[in-house]
C-alpha cells in the first residue's frame, strides 16, 4: 500500500514536469510568434492615425522618436505643437491614408503614402488637403517609432 501512494506520488509528479515543460514550450512558442515586422510597422501607423482622428494627441505622439526631425529643422517638440493646434482647432479630424510603400532595411524603414486631411465642425468637413508623405521609422524595444517625416501638398499646391 505505501509502495502505491509512493508510484502515486511520482506519476502525479512526473504529470506535473511534463505540464510545465510543456507551459514553458508554449510561452517560447509565443515569444517567437512575434509579428512580422512591415505588420507592426502598418498597424502602428494606423494606431497614430486613429489617434488623430479621435483628437489624442498625446496617442499620436506615442509613435513619434524623441529625436524626430522634420522639415524646416522642426523636431518633437514642433510637431507636437502642430498637432496640439490641429486637435484644438477642429472639432472633427478626418485622415484617409493612401496605399503605403514600404521599404524594410532591417531595423530601419521608409514608407511613403498619400494623405488626406479634413478638418472642421462635428459634421462636416470645412477644409482638406491633400499630401504627400515620406517618413522614416526605427523599430525598437519600444516599437516602431517616427524619426523622420517629410510632407508636400499633392499636386504641387
Amino acid at each position: 500500500m505505501e509502495k502505491a501512494k509512493h508510484m502515486r506520488r511520482r506519476g502525479g509528479m512526473a504529470k506535473a514536469a511534463v505540464v510545465a515543460g510543456m507551459l514553458a514550450v508554449l510561452v517560447v512558442l509565443a515569444g517567437c510568434s512575434r509579428e512580422p515586422p512591415e505588420q507592426r510597422l502598418r498597424e502602428r501607423i494606423s494606431t497614430m492615425q486613429a489617434a488623430l482622428e479621435e483628437r489624442n494627441a498625446s496617442a499620436f505622439m506615442d509613435g513619434v522618436a524623441e529625436d524626430f526631425a522634420g522639415p524646416g529643422g522642426m523636431d518633437r517638440a514642433a510637431l507636437q505643437q502642430i498637432v496640439r493646434a490641429q486637435v484644438l482647432a477642429n472639432a472633427s479630424i478626418g485622415v484617409t491614408l493612401g496605399p503605403a510603400e514600404v521599404e524594410l532595411q532591417g531595423q530601419r524603414a521608409t514608407v511613403r503614402f498619400s494623405a488626406l486631411a479634413t478638418g472642421g465642425n462635428r459634421f462636416l468637413p470645412e477644409r482638406a488637403q491633400a499630401w504627400e508623405v515620406t517618413s522614416a521609422w526605427r523599430d525598437g524595444d519600444d516599437g516602431w517609432r517616427l524619426y523622420y517625416a517629410d510632407w508636400k501638398p499633392r499636386g504641387g499646391q
